[in-house]
């Protein structure tokens, strides 16, 4: 039978973090990042990274990785993660794979394979035109309102990009960001265990109102300010993250720093929506509501049952 990696994901604010901690501790095991933001070395308010007191002696790999001032694909994260789950698996641990980028979690699941996908020289000189008449950003909306996980990854200004996700959308009825589809057979050496963290929309929304609230408290928008002040363009990839764009905005002069925080907030909350959307396609996994247990540790130990149980897992590919 393979090796099990068991994965913990969900929206964010939901306690992904605290709960593969925990599983981490429970077992000797290593928690690795499947967060697109907290590869960034230097992002550290803003991404929400655990401080090395949060991490509880507990080794975390895939964060502080990346210069900020470089791209950083999907492929390379596959490539990067893969190998750390390796050699923690080599050294006898128990990988936990934390995370709320679903299309990082979908990487180290299924085939990333994009050189499929249909083409259609109409439909790409039409997205080209539209990107002439409009503008970049006005491009950049169109993929958001149909592949929002793609518009997060790509630059409004890599117009090729953004026109050939458009492409692929209007080809074949589906996001270039779903091409790794649920339904192909799964391509890991491993035998994933997932679970998904989710309390009530409500109480869900509050704790993203609140960590956006923890963030400015700490002091986000110094740390945006060190970043620009250091060479890192408001348009670079690591600065589309949510609070690094409407801190960046704010210091420009473009809104107010309440309207930023304000900004935020919503950006937060959709974020979280769109994770939802994401993760509940996938039947795979099992969905805890920490807030329907009597107490907290009954929540913790039927969490650890489901991830690091010999009974009380499904072998989705043995």
């Amino acid at each position: 039978m393979k090796q099990k990696v068991v994965f913990v994901v969900g929206p964010t604010a939901s306690g992904k973090t605290d709960a593969a901690i925990f599983l981490a501790r429970q077992c000797g095991g290593e928690v690795v990042s499947a967060d697109s933001m907290a590869i960034y070395r230097g992002m550290d308010i803003g991404t929400a990274k655990p401080t090395l007191a949060e991490r509880q002696g507990v080794p975390h790999h895939m964060i502080d990785c990346v210069d900020p001032k470089r791209p950083y694909s999907v492929s390379e994260y596959k490539q990067d993660a893969c190998a750390c789950i390796q050699d923690i698996l080599s050294r006898g641990k128990q990988p936990i794979v934390c995370g709320g980028t679903g299309l990082y979690v979908n990487a180290l699941i299924y085939p990333l394979n994009f050189t499929g996908a249909a083409c259609d020289p109409a439909i790409r000189k039409k997205w080209e035109d539209f990107a002439a008449r409009n503008g970049n950003e006005a491009l950049h909306a169109q993929l958001g309102a149909v592949d929002p996980v793609s518009a997060q990854q790509i630059h409004p200004n890599n117009v090729r990009r953004v026109v050939r996700a458009l492409e692929i959308y209007e080809c074949t009825g589906r996001p270039k960001s779903a091409q790794a589809t649920l339904d192909q057979p799964l391509d890991a050496p491993y035998t994933p265990v997932l679970a998904g963290i989710n309390p009530p929309r409500q109480a869900l929304y509050r704790r993203c109102d609140a960590r956006v609230e923890r963030m400015m408290a700490r002091g986000l928008p110094g740390e945006v300010r060190a970043l620009m002040e250091g060479g890192l363009s408001p348009d670079a990839q690591s600065m589309q993250g949510i609070g690094y764009k409407e801190i960046a905005s704010a210091l420009l002069g473009k809104a107010s720093m309440e309207e930023a925080e304000e900004r935020m907030k919503i950006n937060t909350r959709h974020l979280a929506k769109r994770q939802l959307t994401w993760f509940n396609a996938n039947d795979k996994i099992r969905w805890f509501d920490p807030t329907s247990y009597a107490k907290e540790s009954l929540f913790f130990q039927e969490l650890a049952d489901h991830c690091l149980g010999n009974s009380g897992y499904t072998c989705y590919n043995a």
